[in-house]
């Protein structure tokens, strides 16, 4: 997933797409790309689960999945949790190193 959003422009197709449905076509008509370079990006996002694509008759309709978004933020909470925790414990240990417990700044 995360792989999926180091990309600006895949970046851009998610948020674009969060916000409304639209076609491949839609789509490769607002970045200085080939038709087939914004397929690739989309089948990227598809396979990372952060958009689905859809048959409307010959065009294929792109949605982002907002659930797939609040699990990646859910992650980085986490993990900003656990470095928080950490540097909560390295502050902790530079006090009770600091003489007389009286922090320099």
């Amino acid at each position: 997933m995360f792989r999926a959003l180091a990309d600006a422009t895949r970046r851009d197709i998610v948020r674009r797409t969060l916000r409304a449905e639209a076609t491949v076509s839609e789509l490769a008509g607002s970045y200085d790309m080939s038709f087939a370079a914004v397929q690739k990006h989309v089948a990227v996002l598809e396979e990372a689960g952060l958009v689905s694509k859809r048959p409307r008759g010959r065009e294929r309709i792109v949605r982002g999945n907002p659930e797939a978004i609040r699990r990646a933020q859910s992650l980085l909470d986490q993990f900003e949790e656990i470095w928080r925790a950490r540097i909560d414990r390295l502050d902790a240990l530079l006090d009770a190193d600091t003489p007389n417990n009286a922090k320099e700044r």
